[in-house]
């Protein structure tokens, strides 16, 4: 019998050609924990309002994979040592950085489980795949986790200069048709190069790198905390908080959920649960966004008024109304428009399902965190935000916050139990 052939190529719209260069790559792309990556959209509810945004965390991790091995050929062509189990290894981390994302990707993160970052559960799926894969996988845990000694890896997975940035922004922005997402990745993995092992762009990179800062902010207003967006996923959160509390409730209807999914609205889920009790992995591992959607659609027939009638407004794209500002709310607002909803019929408890307050922050540049350093023709190594001529750049660095308050202005609560 032939040996299949795993040193795939395959067709990505944004790159061109991707290549699968291992065998163990090709492995683990096949297996079951990342193929559940093409049932998860990597920009949740954002086709709400870009009916383009489709494409899904598959797509995503493939295409970071392609640029570390860019990065790679990259770094080695400029005289660094990097052999060939470190390269398999970066291409390894990058492609299962998020395979610990659930559904909805970080709409969700915070409402199914009790925070755990997804990060921390892409270790945990990536240390049980290191036991499946006999060990294999040693090397690309420690880049991900930040413990090699060779530490520009770990800057390629998880930096402010990263592979996944670099791979989502130029992703995104082609699936949104948001033109200000293209951000040159290809010259600024060009430009990249080490200096004791650390990461740093060569000076002529810089307007590259300012751009890709630029792009990153406004990619964040203009689509990852679109205000439709925004209503949309307060949306999705207060039907799974309505879910959990009526599954929760003793006496209640029955609420509909596949058991993997039943699990997280039941419990409150920790990530000492995941690393001590193998049924929440199995379960986190099964769900992806199908079993909500097919969930709402149960839901948007149930006898409790609140459930049905959010799941059908979402199913329907019959969105809540949204008020943005750069300062928290008054008292005084957030009254009367309790009244209003008062006025349509909603009993007092029911109000909080129907009116939400929150805030998004957005800062394209966070220093404080790790820099983007850049090595100047004299060997010097500094900051970015020194060595851009950019008054902005130093802009970036500021966190701009954005309150909000969606509602439902318009509501006719459904009735379900008449058909029943």
């Amino acid at each position: 019998m032939a040996t299949p052939n795993k040193k795939k190529i395959l067709n990505d719209p944004v790159y061109g050609f991707i290549t699968i260069s291992t065998e163990l790559l090709f492995d683990l792309v096949e297996h079951p924990y990342f193929q559940r990556l093409r049932r998860i959209k990597q920009l949740g509810l954002s086709e709400y309002v870009y009916p383009g945004a489709l494409h899904t965390r598959f797509h995503h991790a493939l295409g970071a994979m392609h640029l570390m091995g860019q990065a790679m050929s990259t770094l080695q062509s400029k005289g660094h040592t990097i052999n060939s189990d470190e390269c398999e290894a970066a291409q390894i981390a990058i492609l299962l950085h998020d395979i610990g994302h659930g559904p909805f990707s970080h709409v969700l993160e915070s409402c199914l489980l009790d925070n755990v970052p997804h990060e921390e559960i892409s270790l945990l799926l990536m240390h049980d795949l290191n036991q499946q894969f006999d060990g294999a996988l040693s090397l690309a845990i420690r880049m991900f986790d930040g413990t090699y000694e060779r530490p520009f890896f770990h800057q390629l997975i998880s930096s402010q200069l990263d592979m996944d940035r670099m791979d989502y922004l130029n992703r995104d922005g082609y699936y949104t048709g948001v033109a200000e997402g293209a951000i040159g990745a290809e010259r600024i993995i060009k430009m990249l190069d080490l200096v004791d092992d650390k990461l740093v762009v060569e000076a002529k990179g810089i307007l590259s790198v300012e751009n890709f800062l630029n792009a990153r902010r406004l990619m964040y207003w203009q689509v990852y905390l679109h205000k439709t967006s925004i209503c949309a996923e307060s949306m999705l959160i207060q039907i799974l908080r309505r879910a959990r509390f009526l599954i929760r409730q003793a006496g209640a209807e029955p609420v509909f959920a596949p058991e993997p999914f039943r699990i997280f609205l039941q419990e409150s889920v920790t990530l000492a649960d995941f690393q001590t009790n193998q049924l929440y992995i199995s379960a986190f591992t099964h769900l992806d966004d199908f079993d909500v959607w097919f969930c709402i659609k149960q839901w948007a027939l149930h006898t409790d008024a609140v459930l049905s009638t959010l799941c059908q407004m979402l199913l329907d794209r019959k969105l809540f109304k949204i008020m943005l500002s750069a300062e928290p709310f008054a008292g005084e607002l957030l009254l009367e428009l309790e009244n209003q909803l008062r006025r349509m019929g909603l009993p007092d408890d029911m109000i909080s399902y129907f009116l939400v307050e929150g805030q998004a922050t957005n800062a394209a540049y966070m220093p404080s965190e790790d820099h983007i350093s850049i090595k100047l023709k004299t060997g010097r190594v500094i900051d970015i935000a020194d060595a851009s001529d950019l008054s902005n750049i130093q802009v970036l660095t500021n966190i701009v916050r954005r309150y909000y308050v969606c509602w439902a202005k318009e509501l006719t609560l459904i009735d379900t139990s008449v058909n029943q």
